[in-house]
């Protein structure tokens, strides 16, 4: 019997303007787990979306197991024993952990025998999970929980896992990878993707690379190091950041025991959060997804007014402004949610230009759009942060997730802030992306803006930040210089440990 569970020959898929996939060929072996990697606009998504049935497609063919495979729905997908957990989760916070898991399923049994199979299969994989939590009080590992153990519940036979680890702190990074061991020692495939090349080396047997919608090799990640396999998928070498010499400057932001109420039942409230960020400075905000983050850029952005504390700008108290005065006075942000926050999804890259730098980049004369102007500054975002997409009149939903994000940053930096507050600005990135946006941020930093960078990503905080804090309920941490911390007290400080005094733990 041959040993290849999934083979995948010359798989073509088009869409206007933009081939996707072009002939791509390659297989995935019985219990092994197998990287696909590419920059953004590679054709991952679309690849999966094929192989999950989301997607039928032009041309080519799948078998699995030696069969014919042709899923018309994911449903179909997951009757031939393959499931997927998707980047973005897909659960209701106001449901229990069993009542999400059971609308995922096409035919749940009774709830407490439903309950009582959630319990045993969490423990088997050492992914503990109470079935009768309510998914808003969930952290976001916990929640990655339910969407592994929903998958695992169908006894796949393939795994396709999208960025699984993005909101994962150190510590449970650790047991999903001991969780993707055992599966793959039961003989279950995993179908991996990851922009973080290191985990791809430690856990990947093999990878297949993409890029611009065709296979251009394979890899075995151990043999090859981070920056091979990121040099692999970019076709080119590229540099690492550089922090520019730059002496620190006056404060420009400074945030007094900013105190604001959970935005929900599920939300995180802001406590007495205190720091202060000088010219050419970027501090780093480290923490695991939920514990504020959102919120905590709400409130600095002017999104959201606090009910307490004071939020300085250069000297001047912006605590009652909106988030357009505290623009046009020169405090820009970038929110996580690329769609919908960030960016509006049906408007073309143009409009979404000047719905943020309508006045800092003049766009807007007597009332008046002035289009060849807010074209060319949408050009020149899409050329200087090298946005894969057919045209400035694209609309924003029609962008690869990593694409995006490199226009809704590039988008803020152009317009020369006096302070940028980015939560997550390289989520979903390639790594030679990630390099040219982390690059860009030093360079503002350099030329004296003040940067703040929320992140959950410690090795971009660490690359780049000159100090770090980490924020956890709500509350912050004291800001500790990067050269003086490890991961051992990073995590510390991210389990709530703020008063931890670093002077006290061997570096």
């Amino acid at each position: 019997m041959s040993d290849i569970l999934l083979g995948i020959r010359g798989l073509t898929k088009a869409y206007p303007g933009v081939v996707a996939n072009d002939d791509v060929s390659f297989a995935i072996r019985k219990g092994e787990i197998h990287a696909l990697l590419g920059e953004n606009g590679a054709g991952k998504s679309t690849l999966v979306k094929m192989i999950y049935g989301l997607v039928t497609p032009d041309k080519g063919t799948m078998e699995l197991d030696g069969k014919p495979y042709t899923p018309g729905k994911p449903s179909e997908a997951r009757q031939s024993g393959v499931a997927m957990v998707f980047q973005h989760f897909s659960l209701f916070d106001a449901l229990d952990v069993a009542e999400n898991v059971a609308l995922g399923m096409e035919n749940p049994p009774p709830m407490r025998d439903l309950a009582k199979r959630i319990r045993e299969v969490s423990e088997l994989y050492g992914l503990p999970l109470d079935p009768f939590r309510t998914v808003g009080t969930l952290s976001a590992g916990e929640r990655q929980r339910v969407e592994i153990i929903r998958c695992l519940l169908q006894n796949p036979r393939l795994l396709i896992m999208d960025e699984p680890t993005s909101v994962l702190t150190p510590q449970e990074v650790d047991i999903l990878f001991e969780t993707l061991e055992k599966l793959k020692a039961e003989g279950t495939s995993i179908l991996y993707i990851s922009h973080k090349l290191e985990e791809i080396r430690a856990l990947c047997d093999h990878a297949t690379i993409l890029r611009l919608g065709k296979k251009v090799g394979e890899s075995t990640p151990a043999e090859s190091t981070a920056r091979e396999l990121a040099e692999m998928m970019v076709g080119s070498s590229f540099a690492s950041p550089v922090a520019r010499s730059t002496e620190k400057g006056a404060v420009r932001l400074e945030a007094k025991a900013l105190s604001l109420p959970a935005p929900g039942a599920f939300g995180t409230p802001l406590r007495e959060v205190t720091f202060a960020v000088q010219a050419g400075e970027v501090l780093g905000i480290g923490g695991v997804a939920g514990n504020g983050q959102d919120e905590l850029l709400a409130a600095l952005s002017g999104e959201r007014t606090s009910a307490a504390g004071t939020v300085m700008l250069n000297g001047s108290d912006v605590s009652r402004l909106g988030p357009t005065a505290r623009r046009d006075a020169g405090l820009l942000s970038a929110p996580e949610e690329r769609l919908g926050h960030a960016a509006a999804p049906d408007m073309s890259l143009i409009e979404n230009g000047v719905l943020t730098a309508a006045k800092r980049r003049a766009l807007v004369q007597n009332g008046f759009i002035s289009w060849p102007k807010a074209k060319s500054f949408a050009e020149t975002v899409i050329e200087r942060f090298d946005v894969r997409t057919p045209g400035p009149g694209t609309a924003a939903r029609a962008l690869s997730g990593g694409n995006l994000q490199k226009y809704v940053v590039g988008r803020e930096i152009l317009q020369d802030p006096d302070v940028l507050i980015v939560n997550q600005p390289t989520w979903g990135v390639d790594a030679a992306a990630a390099a040219a946006i982390r690059q860009a941020l030093l360079d503002l930093a350099g030329k004296g803006a003040a940067i703040v960078v929320i992140s959950q990503d410690l090795d971009e905080l660490m690359e780049i930040s000159d100090r770090f804090c980490a924020l956890n309920e709500g509350r912050l941490s004291p800001a500790r210089p990067v050269a003086a911390l490890d991961m051992e007290q990073i995590g510390l400080m991210m389990g709530g440990a703020h008063d931890m005094e670093v002077a006290h733990v061997d570096v």
